[in-house]
């Protein structure tokens, strides 16, 4: 059994930290040696930021995105083209997609992928809340936004089956999306010329 370098509350900064993706133990012990140095520059704000965010972070009712509102401030953007719908697999991907400046539509985010070795299936994504979105009048074209990996691929094509008969199209990204490839980690001519290319599912 390891012994504590510190007091229990650093203790708790290190082993809080060390559950962030890309930050193992050692990481972690730097990261809060870090903060703990800039205390006033760098800790107390961001504890700060930290505190408002966990009061006024909600999850859009309508679409799943992340925002201090609901629903979200790309649900309510009457400049959006509302006959479109850009289903991403994660918020980070909705993120990128935004970031590279790429699509003007309404998004929806499914909050994972078909994946039976990690127990997830269709009941673990908002799929019911994309059927019923997807039916509405006004919207003509669901653009398969997801990861070109084995999951991403095989819940496009269940979401493809589930929308049959829905009248509407359904597309998906271009292949300059890499196989394997994920959203967030492309850069962003990448992402605009694959969904300027999306062709039919």
């Amino acid at each position: 059994m390891s012994r504590a370098i510190a007091g229990p509350e650093i203790e708790k900064l290190i082993q809080l930290l060390a559950r962030l993706p890309g930050l193992g133990p050692r990481s972690a012990r730097r990261a809060a040696l870090y903060l703990i140095k800039r205390k006033d520059q760098l800790l107390v704000p961001l504890a700060g930021a930290l505190q408002l965010a966990a009061e006024r972070i909600l999850v859009c009712s309508a679409c799943g995105n992340i925002d201090t509102a609901d629903p979200c401030a790309i649900c309510t953007d009457p400049r959006r083209d509302a006959s479109v719908i850009c289903v991403v697999e994660d918020v980070a991907d909705l993120w990128a997609l935004e970031r590279a400046n790429a699509i003007n539509a309404r998004y929806h985010v499914l909050g994972g992928v078909l994946s039976p070795l990690d127990g997830t299936g269709p009941d673990d994504l908002n799929l019911a809340g994309l059927i019923e979105r997807a039916r509405a009048e006004d919207v003509r074209e669901v653009l398969l936004a997801v990861n070109a990996t084995v999951e991403g691929q095989t819940t496009a094509h269940y979401i493809t089956d589930l929308l049959a008969g829905a009248g509407v199209s359904v597309s998906r990204l271009a292949h300059g999306v890499p196989v394997g490839g994920e959203l967030d980690y492309l850069d962003d001519g990448t992402l605009a010329a694959a969904v300027k290319s999306r062709t039919p599912f």
